[in-house]
């Protein structure tokens, strides 16, 4: 697993090891990231905060910040990947504008004094269990995410996500990416 563009290029991830996590693919980060670059909807990832929920090995959230975006929070839980997320983030040099919160993204704490609410928010949780749906109206409602980020999902192909407005769908073998915009009523 490799950073797939940017500033950090080619440089390997560790992957956190067991079954616990399913990082997401170079491939797959690169269709995702091409779309966000060349879509009409999409905004800028320069300066962009970018919220990685879910994030595993952070390759989601370290690709957002390899390519220009300003800072980006991390929320995971497992051990095994809190660690490759850490070690990850200190091999980049990507310390300075990364957080961290061993915290479930289905209930966040409020985010620190100083905070600037994500525009990008990529969520790639464990399959079949509808937590998309239970995470992304505590970010909102909490402040982590803006009321109208720009929401990437990574689910099952057959999940549905909370959304009738698609901005964009792409199947990717057992995956999918989907991508909206939120809305004020996803924070209910």
């Amino acid at each position: 697993m490799r950073i797939v563009a940017g500033a950090w290029r080619g440089r390997m991830l560790e992957a956190p090891r067991g079954s616990a996590t399913r990082p997401t693919a170079d491939r797959v980060r690169q269709a995702l990231f091409d779309m966000l670059a060349h879509a009409r909807w999409a905004e800028p990832l320069d300066g962009c905060h970018v919220l990685d929920a879910f994030a595993g090995s952070g390759a989601l959230g370290l690709e957002a910040l390899s390519r220009g975006a300003a800072h980006a929070s991390f929320f995971e839980t497992d051990r095994g990947a809190l660690a490759a997320l850490r070690a990850n983030i200190a091999t980049l040099g990507a310390a300075a504008r990364s957080s961290v919160l061993a915290r479930d993204a289905t209930t966040p704490p409020p985010p620190p004094p100083g905070h600037v609410q994500c525009r990008l928010v990529l969520l790639d949780p464990p399959y079949g269990r509808d937590l998309i749906t239970r995470s992304l109206p505590a970010l909102i409602r909490t402040g982590w995410a803006a009321s109208d980020a720009l929401i990437v999902a990574e689910c099952a192909r057959h999940d549905t996500v909370p959304t009738n407005t698609l901005l964009a769908e792409r199947q990717h073998g057992v995956a999918k990416l989907s991508i909206w915009r939120a809305t004020l009523d996803s924070s209910s």
